[in-house]
């Protein structure tokens, strides 16, 4: 057990979830407090003991399941002679593994029909000794023996199945049918999960919690870099953002309440210096009322940044109370702005689809032009830019080879209070190819590397 709990702390720590020495103490003395064979009493105890993000939890439960994971039969703990027992269904043989595929569908659609979750994994595990052909000692990750099981299903024409088996209630509304319809896929994925499970139990029996491990290491959402991000990551990231904007907007909050002391009060610490012969010792401060900044955002909407444009306009949106005013603008090579779009849409996705159907920040081709984009910001919003404004660019600087034209960001810095640049590409990569930072980074106060939602965490702690 105790072997069990080092590798499964060590890998955390891989992935970038922080465990401390004392939390490593603390999950080792919570075990005392439960029996030892319940699976699921020993993974609640370590997770409240090491997860200090609600961010975590999925890492941590794809960790758990590797270093804990059920095996066919009582395993005997080597440390206190207690055992861990199997759980779930398992691939055995018996009545259910003589079912052809065909018969063992039928049984899986009643078992999700049904909420049966022993059923469920019963039938994963013989689908998985049946379809996946895990090849023993072979260093994968074993997502092909996944997509091979559940290939044989289709998890698709389940959810169809499960769909058309309530066809009966034809007169519910519209909201009840896609709800149903949403907890069937939830069911449905709980069986690929299911899947997922044996297929790992079945590899950390050939190879070891350890070298299974380093083939699933998958990077934390917020490590994951926005420009490589695959579908699935760019859904966990999203579900990052919203309790990031929140948190840091009251930090900013705090911060801009607390940062400095108000002007002298004249007449208060008169008052105050009768009591010391007409001596001012203690100096009395009217409360401070800091001026909320404005907040102009100029993103790169282009195809090679799209991604990185979406999570910073939603990160600025979700900021709005902090600045007195925000303005959006999107660009390619032209520049529009979008700030009524974002105000009246009711999530990034929706006013993304709003200005992907009306082209904006389109002027010619398409193709990214920084200078003509930044002309056009200066000749038809750079008036309205005051020393109270501060003005984000979001981009990589990659402009196509087209002239640069510095010198409209240059007038806006002079007339800005800041100038900052978000930066998503690496930064052994800026001023290569026809990246063109190093053009503008003189007329910039800051240039921040941001390629994850991390940088993204920085970079706001330091915003006022």
């Amino acid at each position: 057990m105790l072997t069990a709990i080092e590798g499964m702390i060590t890998e955390l720590r891989q992935i970038g979830v922080p465990v401390s020495v004392s939390e490593n103490i603390d999950a080792v003395q919570a075990l005392r407090h439960f029996p030892l064979h319940e699976r699921e009493g020993v993974k609640a105890a370590l997770r409240a003991a090491l997860v200090k993000s609600h961010e975590h939890e999925l890492a941590f439960d794809a960790v758990f399941d590797l270093y804990f994971s059920p095996v066919a039969g009582p395993a005997q703990d080597e440390q206190s002679g207690s055992q861990l027992t199997r759980h779930d269904g398992g691939g055995g043989g018996g009545s259910l593994g003589s079912l052809d595929d065909a018969a063992l569908t039928e049984l899986l659609l009643a078992a999700l029909q049904d909420g049966d979750g022993t059923l469920t994994r019963a039938i994963a595990g013989i689908l998985v000794d049946r379809h996946a052909g895990i090849e023993p000692g072979r260093p994968v990750a074993g997502t092909y023996y996944v997509f091979r099981t559940l290939r044989a299903v289709d998890p698709d024409r389940l959810i169809t199945r499960l769909v058309e088996s309530d066809a009966g209630h034809a007169d519910q509304s519209g909201l009840l049918r896609r709800l149903q319809r949403e907890g069937y896929e939830t069911k449905v994925e709980q069986f690929r999960l299911a899947v997922e499970s044996q297929v790992r139990e079945r590899l950390v029996g050939d190879r070891g919690s350890d070298a299974v491990a380093r083939t699933l290491r998958r990077p934390l959402p917020e490590d994951v870099d926005f420009l490589s991000a695959s579908r699935d990551q760019i859904v966990a990231m999203r579900e990052v953002i919203g309790p990031l904007a929140r948190k840091m907007a009251a930090r900013l909050a705090e911060r801009r309440r607390h940062r400095r002391r108000g002007t002298v009060d004249i007449r208060r610490t008169m008052r105050q210096s009768l009591g010391t012969g007409g001596v001012p010792v203690d100096l009395a401060f009217r409360k401070p009322r800091p001026s909320k900044p404005e907040l102009f955002v100029l993103a790169d909407i282009s195809g090679s940044v799209a991604t990185f444009a979406a999570f910073t306009l939603q990160l600025m949106f979700a900021l709005r109370s902090q600045f007195s005013r925000v303005r959006s603008f999107v660009f390619v090579d032209g520049v529009d702005e979008v700030t009524d779009v974002l105000s009246r849409s009711d999530d990034i996705v929706q006013a993304t689809a709003y200005i992907n159907a009306n082209g904006s920040g389109v002027w010619l081709d398409g193709r990214s032009d920084y200078g003509h984009a930044f002309s056009s910001f200066w000749k038809n919003w750079g008036q309205q830019v005051r020393s109270r404004t501060t003005v984000i660019v979001l981009g990589d600087a990659r402009s196509n080879y087209h002239r640069p034209a510095e010198a409209a960001l240059k007038a806006v810095r002079d007339r800005a209070a800041h100038v900052i640049w978000l930066n998503p590409e690496p930064q052994d990569a800026w001023n290569s190819g026809d990246s063109i930072i190093g053009k503008y980074a003189p007329h910039c106060d800051m240039v921040y590397e941001c390629r994850n939602i991390r940088q993204l965490k920085g970079f706001v702690a330091e915003l006022e």
